[in-house]
């Protein structure tokens, strides 16, 4: 079974074992509504399976109530941990969307062929993603998200076709 990160644990919230979360899934509703399994990866420990038992939206963040904790003594050592789920609890997105795991390593190259590097990152400012793309001996090049830059997502090469509009570079 393969798990992909939804959310970083940040801190807890009040004193009855809720958990502000910082999510990384566009799919919040889903991915932390009521009886939704997720798994509490800390570094160099197993997967511990824990079942919501309500979430809510908070600036910006999201409380999040696990089913078998009540106490915040309970929870104070989930900091720093990633929430995840599992690869079956994923849904089949529509043409042209992708998950954040499957973005991350692919090759940038532009339509003439020119490679410019591998995407490491994926921010979330606003209207649309960008793209972080790790280029040799040279700073990071961010690329929007938007039909005008991203011509060709091709998973099955490992690789993104882009046109860099003037000033991106």
């Amino acid at each position: 079974m393969e798990l992909y990160t939804v959310g970083k644990i940040v801190n807890t919230h009040g004193i009855r074992g809720e958990v502000k979360v910082l999510a990384t899934t566009d799919f919040v509703d889903q991915r932390f509504q009521d009886d939704a399994t997720l798994y509490l990866v800390k570094k160099n420990q197993a997967p511990l399976e824990l079942t919501v038992e309500h979430a809510r939206v908070h600036k910006g963040m999201v409380l999040v109530k696990f089913k078998q904790f009540n106490n915040i003594n309970e929870v104070q050592h989930f900091r720093e941990a990633e929430l995840k789920v599992a690869d079956q609890d994923q849904d089949e997105l529509e043409e042209g969307q992708y998950y954040y795991h499957q973005i991350i390593g692919l090759t940038v190259e532009t339509g003439d062929g020119r490679k410019l590097g591998t995407i490491k990152e994926i921010l979330a400012p606003g209207a649309n993603d960008v793209w972080v793309v790790q280029r040799p001996n040279q700073r990071d090049l961010l690329l929007p998200v938007i039909d005008d830059v991203v011509k060709e997502v091709d998973l099955e090469n490992n690789k993104v076709i882009v046109e860099l509009l003037e000033g991106l570079e």
